[in-house]
């Protein structure tokens, strides 16, 4: 982590060798995991231009978790404001942008697979230490999209959230589940749900999956409609049917390489999940190397507080 920092700044880190491995590891597993219940692969764009990322991302997304790329580039029309994106949920909300989707096709389930960016500017002071929230990481997304019928997307959010608890089971990993309350949730869902890993070393549940059903809020953002276009009649207006939107996360890596350190951890070292060992040529124990780090002040301080 120091050496991270040195070269990126504040939460900078450099995975290397067992962190490489189960990070990859994570990712293949995840990718393997999706196909097999019917989800399509998507590995998308990094980042989006600026008036696709408005149609999507709140106004606070854009202060708070979204980096700006700006500067000249050979594009023709000069479109030089860009935002890397902080989850495949932004650019596969627009994989269908200005498009009429035939009801027949629906559902459609998306496995997106990304690197994410994230300016974490409303957590200074939140986990300093290790990799559970960082500026860059890499995530496996589920998103799906239902006709415009809240029964047809309440039952797919319902399946997606059955995903992710079966992918947390496969990896020996406790969790809860919590029902986020209306006050807490953001302008886009009408109901999500929290999957909270359990993490042993901190005697706490933290989150590791986000659920989210967000309707039509974000097919209106992009236009993506239901159906076949249809003209209007003289004096009529045409119905209009937006489709529904779901994301949820599958497994954001180093929070779930966290979460495994903890859970499988003995005193020589971490046995590797049973799932992730064929992605690690065989090896089943991943033996220590060395000692923890030493705590800072800041940390002396605060364990002789809680002494006291």
């Amino acid at each position: 982590p120091v050496r991270g920092q040195q070269v990126a700044g504040h939460r900078g880190y450099f995975l290397t060798n067992a962190g490489v491995l189960l990070n990859q590891a994570l990712i293949q597993y995840g990718i393997a995991f999706l196909m097999k219940r019917g989800y399509q692969v998507l590995q998308p764009p990094l980042f989006m231009n600026k008036d696709v990322m408005a149609s999507i991302a709140q106004l606070e997304d854009f202060d708070e978790q979204l980096y700006k790329v700006s500067g000249k580039t050979d594009e023709p029309n000069d479109k030089t404001d860009k935002y890397l994106i902080a989850t495949s949920e932004q650019p596969i909300c627009a994989y269908h942008r200005n498009e009429w989707i035939d009801e027949k096709t629906l559902p459609l389930r998306y496995g997106g697979v990304s690197t994410c960016f994230r300016k974490e500017a409303g957590s200074s002071g939140k986990d300093i230490r290790g990799i559970f929230r960082v500026h860059q990481f890499e995530k496996i997304e589920q998103f799906c999209i239902t006709q415009d019928d809240f029964e047809q997307s309440q039952e797919e959010q319902k399946r997606m959230l059955t995903s992710a608890k079966d992918f947390y089971d496969s990896l020996g990993i406790p969790y809860r589940v919590v029902c986020i309350v209306s006050g807490e949730l953001n302008d886009a869902a009408v109901k999500k749900y929290d999957l909270e890993g359990w993490f042993p070393g901190q005697n706490t549940y933290r989150e590791l999956v986000s659920c989210s059903n967000c309707t039509d809020y974000q097919a209106r953002g992009v236009g993506t409609r239901c159906g076949q276009k249809k003209q209007a009649a003289a004096g009529e207006t045409a119905k209009t049917s937006f489709c529904h939107f779901l994301n949820s996360t599958l497994c954001a890596t180093g929070r779930g390489i966290c979460c495994i350190l903890e859970n499988h951890q003995t005193d020589e070292g971490i046995n590797i999940p049973k799932v992730l060992q064929p992605y690690f040529a065989g090896e089943t124990f991943l033996p220590f190397v060395r000692g923890p780090m030493e705590l800072t002040k800041g940390e002396k301080g605060s364990k002789k507080k809680d002494k006291k």
